[in-house]
């Protein structure tokens, strides 16, 4: 959180002045109000980033406001500044919705300290969030058996020390993400935040806003102000997934804060500064879309200060059983099964395959294995590749003719695609799982496993 602007709720002229001193003093902007009814509609209207209200005041106090804003606007936070406190007032306050509590006279320090703690606090919420949405993957170990991997990760270590741009490169799948993580993880930036933004799956404009930030009423649907990754990352490291395919004005946009390290929100005007690391992956060659037009060519040398690139994984075979028994330990212990092996002639099959998905295909099949396991061993029989029974993988007749009619299955993951068939086919039998495995062409067993663990990854309802 990044606090820009701050509403003064006091009906007391004198009272209310010189908090609005102590606030300018402190290079706030400031919003006025003069009891709690001007003040709720000052927050909806004036988008402030904290409220400062007293306590006493006519019509509806300091309490009555604090109530209303944590019902209407919860993110919001309120403190609230009384010369007529007591531990019982406090109290109440706190379970109403503030923040915290302060007596009058308030002065700039104390005050700053304050907003310290709560743009911290506030920020730490945002940030914890956030991450608790990218902590749901299958683990942050990265596997490096063969010669290619082990010296990426070196590179990856000793590229952590220092304080470039990183830019990652490689085939799509093969774990640059991964590679990211690692770098921040080593850094001196380790205790702060790790932000990750896909650059393909938004469209440009709330791209832009993803990134930056809006104001209130910058464009249709944005009823309040929003910080953006940049400024959630601040003091960390921000991950700018597949950034080959962001605009040429958004390009524009972003050489700037790279190279002055701020930037205004969409539809505001006020500049912010922050310190942020970016590190950049891409599966497309650069520099041949700098040569083509479609990227700016100083931006470009602005990302390729660090640069790593990761093989894919038909190039490093030694990593295939490696990464496949890390896989299975997950799934197996995501479902709550019992601990799973790889079968001699499995390995095989798994080593003797190409992995033009790389190391996302390579989960994908082992997470497909777990479910279809009847033992406590994979066997060749439960490894099925994506071409070895069409689009949906491992199911075949009904389920395959369902998949067929699905739209735009090209270049998507297999397991997305299997996933939209089984929902595809419940929704025709109003949820009857009986019924949808029996048009599959597979086991009510099976449907069930898959629809278990599906709903541990919280991939469905």
């Amino acid at each position: 959180m990044s606090i820009q602007k701050i509403l003064v709720v006091d009906d007391d002229n004198l009272s209310r002045q010189f908090l609005v001193e102590a606030v300018k003093s402190l290079g706030f902007q400031v919003a006025i109000a003069r009891d709690g009814n001007e003040g709720f509609e000052q927050a909806r209207n004036a988008s402030p980033d904290i409220v400062l209200t007293d306590l006493r005041m006519p019509g509806s106090d300091g309490l009555q406001l604090v109530e209303r804003l944590k019902n209407e606007m919860p993110g919001l936070p309120v403190v609230v500044i009384t010369a007529h406190g007591t531990v019982e007032t406090a109290v109440q306050a706190m379970r109403r919705g503030a923040v915290d509590f302060l007596m009058k006279p308030c002065t700039a320090d104390t005050l700053q300290l304050v907003l310290r703690r709560i743009e911290r606090t506030t920020k730490l919420e945002r940030e914890n969030e956030y991450l608790r949405q990218e902590m749901l993957g299958s683990g942050s170990r990265t596997i490096a058996e063969s010669p290619a991997m082990q010296e990426t990760v070196r590179a990856a270590q000793r590229i952590a020390k220092s304080k470039g741009t990183v830019l990652v490169t490689g085939e799509s799948g093969t774990g640059k993400e991964r590679i990211a993580q690692m770098i921040h993880q080593e850094s001196t930036r380790a205790s702060a935040p790790f932000v990750r933004v896909n650059c393909a799956a938004l469209s440009e404009s709330l791209l832009e806003s993803e990134l930056f930030g809006h104001e209130k009423g910058a464009f249709t649907g944005a009823i309040k102000s929003r910080e953006g990754r940049f400024e959630l990352a601040d003091g960390g490291t921000l991950l700018l997934d597949e950034i080959g395919e962001i605009s040429p004005a958004l390009q524009a946009k972003l050489l700037r804060v790279l190279e002055e390290e701020e930037f205004e929100r969409v539809g505001g005007t006020a500049t912010i500064k922050v310190d942020v690391r970016v590190i950049a992956t891409t599966n497309r060659d650069l520099a041949a879309e700098v040569k083509a037009g479609r990227f700016r060519e100083d931006l470009y040398y602005r990302l390729h200060v660090l640069p790593i690139h990761i093989a894919p994984l038909r190039e490093r075979s030694k990593d295939v059983l490696p990464l496949a028994r890390h896989f299975l330990a997950h799934f197996a212990r995501t479902q709550g099964t019992n601990e799973l092996n790889l079968s001699t002639a499995a390995e095989q099959k798994l080593l003797q395959w190409t992995w033009p998905g790389n190391v996302r295909e390579l989960e994908n099949v082992l997470q497909r294995a777990v479910v279809l396991c009847q033992g406590t061993t994979l066997e060749p029989t439960d490894i099925v590749f994506g071409a070895a029974t069409g689009p949906v993988g491992v199911l075949q007749g009904g389920l395959a003719s369902v998949a067929s009619a699905l739209p735009s299955l090209a270049n998507r993951p297999l397991a997305d695609i299997e996933r939209e068939a089984i929902l595809e086919t419940l929704a025709s039998t109003g949820g009857n799982k009986t019924e949808a495995a029996r048009r599959m062409g597979v086991s009510a067993r099976t449907l069930s496993n898959k629809m278990k663990l599906w709903r541990q990854l919280g991939l469905v309802a």
